[in-house]
Formats: structure tokens, sequence, C-alpha cells
């Protein structure tokens, strides 16, 4: 099991930017996918970005153009840079490790980070 650790949430104007990190207990170069994730009150948990170790990457539709997802594997940190940010984007911001096993699909899970953008 990976332990994430996020952090650089907090509360930014409309049109403003943060960038969040996501720092795992071990190396993240063989986890197959690092991925943020975001949960507004009273929705579902909802993909924002991923990358793959092989270094593709996919965006939501509503943050294309808008946020950047990266990855130090030498820091085992995966870093989310959110620019242009709205207030819709509001939302508690979790990392995800998934591997891909014969035995199957295993996620893990950050404790979260709130994101709050409003004026």
């Amino acid at each position: 099991q990976v332990q994430l650790a996020e952090s650089g949430g907090g509360l930014v104007q409309p049109g403003g930017s943060l960038r969040l990190s996501c720092v795992a207990s071990e190396s993240i170069a063989s986890i197959n996918t690092m991925g943020w994730y975001r949960q507004a009150p009273g929705m579902q948990r909802e993909l924002v970005a991923a990358t793959t170790r092989g270094g593709s990457m996919n965006y939501a539709e509503s943050v294309k153009g808008r946020f950047t997802i990266s990855r130090d594997n030498a820091k085992n940190t995966v870093y989310l840079q959110m620019d242009s940010l709205k207030p819709e984007d509001t939302a508690v911001y979790y990392c995800n490790a998934r591997r891909v096993a014969w035995s199957g699909i295993y996620d893990d899970w950050g404790q979260g980070t709130q994101v709050t953008v409003s004026s």
C-alpha cells in the first residue's frame, strides 16, 4: 500500500493559480497511473488529470488548457498546476495511485486537500 500526502490547497480568487503536490511513501516510477481526483459537496468524485508511467496524460474536459499534471519520479511526487481557476473548481482534491497486477487493480488514496475558489 502506498501512502500519499497532498499539500498546496487553499483559498484563491477566480483567475488565480495553485499548485498541488502529492508525495508518495515509495517510488512512483513503477506505479501504472498517478492521478488527481476531486469531489465537490454533494457530487461524485471525478477524475481531474492522470499520468501514466509511460508518460501519457489525460485531463477532464473541464480543466483542459488550465491544469497541468506532472510527475517527478526522483522525488516520488506528482504535481497539479492549476491556472485560471474558477469557482466551479472548488472541491477536495485527492491524489490517487493505481497499480495494475495480475491479481487485480489496486487504488491508494491520499487524505485530500481543500481548494476553494472564491472572491
